[in-house]
């Protein structure tokens, strides 16, 4: 069952930051509650958790630009709890079959100094508060065979010190990969990851003919790369670190500021609320936050501050 909620960023934003944003910044979101069974793409299916809502494609991308982050296009959904400041970012891409011959070939060095090199070569074209630096891994790249999942996490810190990561789970298939990309904090991590193993990755189902072990070689295509061409975001090593550019870099930074993590927390604590509270009798005013402009005094009579 389908949930539509109008949320205002602005709003949420002055009331539990106390910042103050461009007006605008406002997004009419469809939430999927928890039970709800959901197709994706025709290859995949995914259960819905209990105490945490789903936005299909077009409303992850549209949260992302919202958000001021650039959208991959390869989004396929995205799920958020209710009461923990989290967010997982459901992505398919259609490489061809990735065969993990290299898995133990991994050069987890190597991968990380293409990474630093092209983060550096990119904070050239950044003003000197707006740069970030690789810090190293958090999570070194692990391969399991038996179940076709890579994992990866990379620690990162912008100009003012402050240290942010991407968990980055992928689940190969048939004919590409499916990631997942968990965006907390770091005392949340591991928390956070037993959530997406146990959680979410047991109620995503890729459907019969789409697994990794369905792959035909008689008509399947393969990709050009491996695992650890899958690591640099499609590119092979040797590429990466010749061109070191930013667009290596985009499955970690395009979603890794811990400010979306603390709005996320904020908007999903609000709609979890709207969706509990909800009775028959005012069902129709919990499907919408209140306006703004209704209320805009204080118990001090001093004015709230508006985007």
């Amino acid at each position: 069952m389908s949930k539509r909620i109008w949320l205002s960023w602005s709003l949420i934003l002055v009331l539990c930051l106390g910042l103050v944003v461009p007006a605008g910044a406002e997004g009419d979101y469809n939430f999927i509650e928890g039970g709800t069974t959901v197709d994706m793409e025709g290859k995949f299916s995914f259960t819905i958790p209990e105490n945490m809502a789903f936005l299909n494609k077009e409303d992850t991308i549209k949260l992302e630009q919202e958000m001021k982050n650039i959208p991959t296009m390869l989004e396929i959904g995205s799920v958020v709890p209710y009461e923990e400041d989290w967010i997982v970012y459901m992505e398919y891409e259609e490489t061809g079959h990735i065969k993990d011959e290299d898995q133990n070939e991994i050069d987890a060095d190597e991968l990380l100094e293409s990474y630093k090199l092209g983060t550096e070569e990119a904070n050239e074209q950044r003003e000197p508060h707006e740069q970030f630096h690789v810090v190293g891994w958090n999570v070194a790249p692990n391969y399991n065979a038996a179940t076709h999942e890579l994992e990866y996490s990379m620690l990162l810190e912008n100009a003012q010190k402050e240290k942010f990561l991407n968990y980055k789970l992928q689940l190969l298939t048939r004919t590409g990969n499916v990631s997942f990309v968990l965006v907390t904090d770091l005392p949340n991590l591991e928390r956070d990851k037993k959530t997406l193993r146990e959680v979410i990755l047991k109620n995503f189902t890729v459907k019969e003919g789409h697994r990794y072990a369905d792959f035909n070689p008689e008509t399947d295509q393969v990709a050009e790369y491996g695992l650890s061409g899958l690591i640099l975001g499609g590119l092979g090593l040797a590429a990466a670190k010749k061109l070191g550019i930013l667009a290596i870099l985009l499955a970690f930074l395009k979603k890794g500021w811990i400010l979306i993590v603390v709005v996320i927390g904020a908007l999903i604590k609000f709609g979890g609320k709207l969706f509990r509270k909800k009775a028959p009798a005012d069902s129709q005013q919990a499907d919408s936050l209140p306006d703004s402009s209704s209320d805009n005094q204080d118990p001090n009579n001093n004015e709230k501050p508006t985007a």
